[in-house]
């Protein structure tokens, strides 16, 4: 995985699935509150002017020169919980994103949120 002071770099990216099909965009990512690591990233896709950002898990993916490669379908990723373009994720939905890809969801430390943006 990228190092987190590099998240920055890779906004703009392709996101590809495992077979190489293109799903769409880096936007974002979200960092892990309690191990500040790459948690989720956030996917622009959608056609023009009908834009969201759907979420898909870091865990597992690897970075190439011009794309970064995740471990989840295409087709599960298009269907994730997603976000305006401009909007925030609540962290009432936070739970939704982790059942999505059947993972625990676990609050942050303290109870606070899980996700924080970076």
């Amino acid at each position: 995985m990228f190092p987190a002071e590099n998240l920055r770099d890779w906004r703009g990216q392709k996101v590809i699935d495992p077979n190489g099909d293109k799903i769409g965009d880096l936007e974002a990512v979200y960092v892990d509150t309690t191990t500040d690591e790459p948690a989720f990233a956030t996917v622009r896709v959608g056609m023009i002017g009908r834009h969201r950002l759907v979420f898909v898990p870091l865990g597992g993916a690897s970075v190439m020169p011009d794309a970064v490669r995740v471990r989840y379908d295409k087709k599960l990723v298009s269907d994730a919980p997603s976000i305006d373009v401009d909007g925030e994720l609540a962290a009432a939905d936070e739970p939704r994103v982790f059942a999505h890809y059947e993972l625990p969801a676990q609050p942050g430390a303290g109870g606070t949120r899980r996700l924080a943006r970076r």
